[in-house]
């Protein structure tokens, strides 16, 4: 029986993507008689077959490869294809999935200051308001209450207009820099902060003025440099997919001191959009034509973002730590590389995050394969293949799609990449994690009906157990957790807006708040969660075991969500960092338990 196994340095010399033209040996164990190694560069047509050399109880062949995406498989005996199978090992099928070697260039790397931080994410009309007295455009309204509901029902012709407010603003993050540091946040996410019409701000009004209701961009630079010493890096919402109609570049509506491209086809901006019958027919995102898409070829538009004293070099250049490249994956190529330069250009260490929600190693846009981590695009990507698992895991207990992800993600992304994922369990588009992780159906239901489901208080200490495991595993896996603000809270919601209240100032649930806290102290003391390996101990339906190791430091990892006690077996004493006690082996986690043993020193 042959055996394969690409997460096994027997097997495969280098874990996961390879740097280029860097060797890597393939070994295959069994007794077959020969061994072929069969491999194809993704957007060719030629397969590759080569013999493999018989060493004894195994067949090898050493190969160094180019940048690209490679795909690969076995050959045994002339006619058994041995493949990718199940538990991520090699099998032997008829019809097997190949398994996938990403390449990246030289030089390609990840900012080392992000790795083992927590990123706190920020919707900024919702986090915390300052100033009380504000002044508001015509369009717009500001909620009398803090407490209040965002408005989600369309008027009488159907449209949601978003332009109800709640008044954060950037004075209000300044005045939370103390909670966020006692959370151990090293970055904060800033959902976008440019002029737009409303509250989400993704209908970008002026990409080079901060929203008046947010405050100026004097605000924003002592954000920037009040942030920093907290040791707090600030990353902003680079939306560059489309703009506002409300906006000085299209301006639908007549409202800026500009010759907009719906107003005039000799508009300096009109070639920056699609028109198909003008002026009132215009592609736009999903076909919400408040948001008219952006012809990302255009060179004008290109030069606007990406050239000296554009957008990228405007707020780089400020002190920004970073960007997050929203719906990265309907940006061409060419202009995703040129966004990486501009950026990488002014500050070499600044991170670049992309809204990808699928693995960001083999995705395919709109026809095209992506190239994000092949050294020439992207630094990290929103982990929602993790997301789903951790979440399908504590909900339902299965717990093949979370093992399985972990180990795709260990063999298809750089090691310097997965160190920096950007891990979410809720966001500003999904669930919020106490609502998704409640057991509460929606399917079917409207808005109206979800914004009444609150979790009660019998389910309540089940559900946060379930909270607790979710955020664990994000804590101590591989990448950056990354918190949605109020979810250390306690907040409920659901679809947006619902998922989009101002946060509880005052009325956080306390316990979740410390576990927060908790765990943002247990990954800064050890270092394995910054750059250590994996290793995969035991996994059953229910219960899921691991450790995180590195020269400096080894952590286990035990939550027991099944029905049953389960033994640990260890000798001698370790401290479990989560009951804060000293445990014995072989130890008993109870059902529902969860566990972080260290060994006392």
């Amino acid at each position: 029986m042959a055996y394969f196994n690409p997460l096994d340095e027997k097997c495969k010399s280098q874990i996961g993507a390879i740097k280029e033209d860097t060797e890597v040996t393939f070994r295959v164990f069994g007794d077959n008689k020969s061994c072929k190694f069969v491999y194809y560069k993704d957007g060719t047509a030629t397969f590759n077959k080569l013999d493999m050399e018989k060493k004894g109880d195994f067949f090898e062949i050493s190969l160094s490869f180019s940048v690209g995406l490679f795909f690969y498989h076995f050959i045994l005996d002339g006619d058994l294809i041995l493949g990718l199978g199940e538990n991520y090992l090699g099998q032997v099928s008829y019809n097997p999935r190949s398994f996938e070697l990403t390449v990246y260039k030289k030089g390609y790397t990840v900012p080392e200051w992000v790795k083992g931080g927590i990123i706190y994410q920020i919707f900024p009309d919702r986090f915390c308001r300052a100033e009380k007295n504000k002044k508001i455009a015509d369009g717009k309204w500001l909620h009398d209450r803090w407490e209040d509901t965002p408005v989600y029902l369309p008027d009488c012709n159907g449209k949601v207009h978003n332009n109800d407010f709640f008044g954060g603003d950037i004075k209000g993050i300044i005045s939370k820099l103390p909670y966020l540091k006692d959370l151990s946040v090293k970055i904060i996410y800033l959902n976008p902060i440019f002029e737009a019409y409303s509250n989400h701000r993704y209908d970008t009004g002026d990409y080079l003025k901060i929203d008046s209701l947010l405050g100026d961009i004097n605000d924003f630079k002592n954000l920037i440099s009040e942030a920093e010493k907290y040791g707090i890096k600030i990353v902003i919402d680079g939306v560059f997919n489309h703009t506002g109609d409300d906006s000085i570049y299209f301006n639908k509506y007549g409202k800026y001191n500009s010759v907009g491209a719906y107003q005039s086809e000799n508009s300096e901006y009109f070639s920056w959009y699609n028109f198909l019958a003008y002026p009132d027919y215009y592609e736009s995102w999903w076909g919400i034509t408040t948001l008219p898409s952006v012809n990302k070829s255009n060179d004008g538009f290109w030069d606007f973002i990406c050239g000296e004293n554009g957008v990228i070099d405007y707020y780089t250049k400020l002190g920004v730590g970073g960007w997050r490249l929203d719906v990265v994956d309907e940006i061409p190529a060419k202009f995703v590389k040129r966004i990486r330069k501009a950026v990488k250009k002014v500050n070499k260490d600044a991170f670049i995050i992309g809204e990808v929600w699928e693995d960001a190693s083999n995705k395919i846009s709109y026809g095209v394969r992506r190239e994000y981590f092949q050294g020439e695009e992207l630094d990290s990507v929103m982990n929602y293949p993790l997301k789903n698992a951790i979440l399908n895991f504590v909900c339902t207990g299965n717990i093949s799609e979370l093992s399985n992800t972990i180990k795709t993600q260990i063999d298809h992304y750089p090691k310097f990449v997965l160190n920096s994922l950007m891990n979410i369990l809720s966001t500003h588009d999904t669930y919020r994690l106490l609502s998704a992780v409640s057991g509460i159906e929606t399917a079917g239901l409207t808005k109206s009906q979800m914004e009444n489901l609150k979790i009660s208080e019998n389910d309540l200490p089940l559900v946060i157990n379930r909270l607790k495991a979710a955020s664990l595993l994000q804590f101590t896996l591989n990448g950056i957790p990354s918190i949605y603000y109020g979810d250390e809270a306690g907040m409920q919601g659901f679809s947006d807006p619902l998922n989009r209240l101002a946060y509880p100032w005052g009325n956080e649930n306390i316990e979740i708040l410390n576990w927060y806290k908790k765990l943002g102290k247990i990954r800064d003391s050890y270092s394995c969660f910054k750059d250590g390996d994996f290793s995969e101990l035991y996994c059953s339906n229910g219960f899921y075991s691991y450790k995180r190791y590195n020269a400096e430091s080894e952590v286990f990892v035990a939550i027991n969500l099944s029905d049953f006690d389960k033994i640990l077996s260890f000798s001698g004493k370790l401290f479990d960092l989560i009951s804060e006690k000293e445990v014995s082996g072989p130890f008993t986690l109870n059902k529902g338990k969860l566990c972080v043993l260290v060994n006392n020193i």
